[in-house]
């Protein structure tokens, strides 16, 4: 049976596979994910005798915008707290210490990583222009901390594959296939403008695997990036490439982790590669990635309310992508559980809003308290956005 999304699905995944053997040459072995030298990312070691505490003095570095502490063993959680605190490039001014969100996990086997170079990190931290670090890590009531700490600095300019930046423009159009639903349960809605990963400036060179698969999309999580809400929507695609960074070069993923990412304007930018209107594979809800859709805010939703347009990008993001494959977007899905995660053992059925909270499926404060208080508005503006 000819399937018209099935034939684009398989178009897109030769394409990609002909890309990377033209990058890489066609009789030359792929180069390991551990062998890639960082151009982007500077990572340094944190030091320490004491097995509950690891430290990185105050000291100037190389100009980095974000940071975030990541660490060799990818199952292994940190078990305490990590601290920092930079020096702003322009005025010379060290900030306060300032707390990493620790609950971040990487994507289960196979689904997004380079065999044996994924390592577990906190959130990455927005810090905006600077030039200087101090580090604290400390484990909960004198634990041991995993092995291989280290600090990751992100420098976004350095990247010079970029084109010019959409960020802010509301209402960019993408470069896209035509999407349609089935009339089935959730009726079709409008298809949202995209920043495509060109208009935030993705170095697709970094990106060894073709994307993965799944059957259909039958949730949509909802996250938000921790952080900062301390950004111009101008700064919404360095804020953007700097965490594909961390993601592939300080943690060595494949590819960023969420599908999509929304700014505090309302703006829409793809995220991981492989078509917005396909099910990809992503790395955002451990043990619940097949069959689900991450969609990211910028900022921090346990400190700041919810900005209107962040809500009305949420839903009509939500009900396009749920209704490719007919679903109502008020409704619920049964998923199966790929991992022990803390919430959830391996290979439990669990039912879940349509539209869910990250910490709906992990055990997490994201998307923060504010914006998961706001999913009921949501999924009644992406009901409204379906009947349309």
């Amino acid at each position: 049976m000819n399937n018209p999304r099935l034939l684009r699905r398989t178009a897109r995944v030769a394409a990609a596979t002909a890309v990377s053997l033209a990058t890489l040459g066609a009789t030359s072995p792929a180069v390991p994910a551990a062998a890639r030298i960082p151009h982007d990312v500077r990572s340094i070691a944190l030091q320490g005798s004491d097995p509950a505490q690891r430290a990185l003095s105050a000291r100037r570095t190389a100009p980095f915008s974000m940071v975030g502490v990541t660490w060799a063993d990818s199952r292994a959680e940190l078990g305490g707290t990590a601290q920092v605190r930079t020096r702003d490039s322009v005025t010379g001014v060290w900030s306060g210490w300032r707390d990493l969100e620790l609950d971040v996990r990487t994507p289960e086997t196979g689904t997004g990583t380079e065999a044996g170079a994924s390592r577990a990190g906190t959130q990455p931290l927005w810090t905006g222009p600077s030039d200087g670090v101090q580090v604290r890590v400390t484990g909960r009531e004198l634990s041991k901390l995993p092995a291989g700490l280290r600090v990751e600095l992100v420098d976004p300019e350095r990247d010079t594959t970029a084109t010019t930046s959409q960020a802010g423009a509301a209402g960019v159009a993408p470069e896209r296939d035509t999407a349609t639903t089935t009339s089935q349960a959730g009726a079709a809605a409008s298809a949202p403008a995209v920043v495509p990963r060109s208009g935030w400036g993705a170095d697709e060179s970094l990106v060894l695997s073709p994307a993965k698969y799944t059957t259909d999309t039958k949730v949509v999580f909802t996250h938000h990036t921790a952080g900062t809400n301390d950004y111009t929507c101008a700064q919404s695609a360095d804020i953007i490439r700097a965490i594909f960074l961390y993601h592939v070069q300080g943690q060595g993923w494949n590819d960023i982790g969420y599908h999509f990412l929304v700014d505090k304007c309302g703006n829409v930018f793809e995220g991981r590669a492989g078509g917005i209107d396909e099910p990809v594979v992503g790395a955002q809800t451990y043990g619940l990635n097949t069959d689900t859709a991450g969609v990211a805010v910028l900022g921090n939703y346990n400190e700041a309310p919810t900005p209107q347009p962040v809500l009305q990008a949420v839903a009509g993001l939500a009900a396009w992508k749920l209704g490719l494959a007919g679903y109502d977007a008020t409704g619920t899905a049964e998923l199966t559980s790929a991992a022990d995660n803390g919430k959830f053992t391996k290979g439990q059925k669990v039912v879940l809003n349509r539209i869910s909270g990250h910490r709906d499926g992990y055990p997490t404060e994201c998307p923060g308290n504010n914006l998961y208080a706001d999913l009921t508005a949501i999924r009644a503006l992406a009901a409204a956005a379906q009947a349309d």
